[in-house]
């Protein structure tokens, strides 16, 4: 059983926030491509729209399987790439927890509930990254944070579409939300309330990391967290002020790239300075 039936297409550059851009030292991209390319196989399981969740949860373990010796080959090449620098599986291990909680849970009651999920489904690929880099874990915190910015982040650009694709429902349902108001062509006032109250709150997940970039020894990776922060703010301000299910949140090609200047440039010349 290989995942290639469920396979949606999208690659690294289709996604949200830079995976192993150009910032990155050469020799520190095919690791963190290796885990990219493992973590897409276990999505388009996990978001598959008609697969049942007996054959998801199946094919998961098959990936959790190529972690640990004969499985999945996504996982069998994140496996041997892992030995080789001796880097630790747990991060690998940990995001296939979110990945089989997205099969069986599609509702959050609280803000607290979806950051325990973020705990899995987002915190581990930035602490990949960082021990693939060599940095310490005193910036787990930071990191911790900006990763579940990220994350909630894509959850309120997409909570139309996870809705009446998938039926899976991030938004907390403490807000007083109510749930069918995402199937609307236009959200509800009461909706956009909600929207944006909770960019309002990732925002502070985002001054959690305002130092993170300054607390990584590595400049390029430096500058790549500087630029991802730095469109994630943006992205809260757009939360706050568009409306994900009847406007474009999500940056174009040319914004992405003025913001990420904006970031890059600044944090490679302090850091060479």
């Amino acid at each position: 059983m290989d995942n290639t039936g469920l396979a949606s297409g999208k690659g690294h550059r289709d996604e949200n926030f830079p995976v192993a851009s150009l910032l990155i030292k050469p020799e520190y991209r095919p690791p963190v491509m290796a885990y990219y390319r493992f973590a897409r196989a276990a999505d388009d399981v996990a978001d598959h729209p008609t697969a049942s969740a007996d054959e998801k949860l199946a094919r998961l373990a098959r990936l959790r399987a190529g972690l640990d010796g004969e499985g999945a080959p996504e996982a069998m090449a994140l496996r041997a790439v892992m030995a080789e620098r001796s880097i630790d599986p747990v991060n690998a291990h940990d995001l296939l927890n979110a990945f089989e909680r997205d099969v069986t849970v599609n509702r959050y009651a609280d803000w607290d509930d979806l950051i325990g999920y973020c705990r899995y489904s987002a915190m581990p690929v930035g602490r990949f990254v960082l021990d693939v880099h060599g940095e310490s874990r005193a910036t787990w915190a930071a990191n911790d944070a900006l990763c579940a910015a990220l994350q909630i982040v894509n959850h309120l650009q997409d909570c139309g579409k996870d809705y009446r694709t998938i039926d899976r429902v991030y938004i907390p349902l403490d807000t007083g939300l109510r749930v069918e108001d995402l199937a609307a062509d236009r959200a509800s006032a009461e909706l956009r309330a909600i929207i944006a109250g909770l960019a309002r709150r990732t925002r502070g997940l985002l001054d959690q990391a305002a130092g993170f970039s300054a607390m990584i020894r590595d400049r390029r990776l430096a500058a790549e967290v500087a630029v991802i922060h730095r469109l994630a703010r943006d992205l809260c301000d757009r939360l706050e002020q568009r409306d994900p299910l009847s406007e474009r949140v999500h940056h174009g090609k040319a914004e992405a790239l003025f913001l990420a200047l904006g970031a890059a440039i600044p944090t490679l010349f302090r850091r060479a300075a």
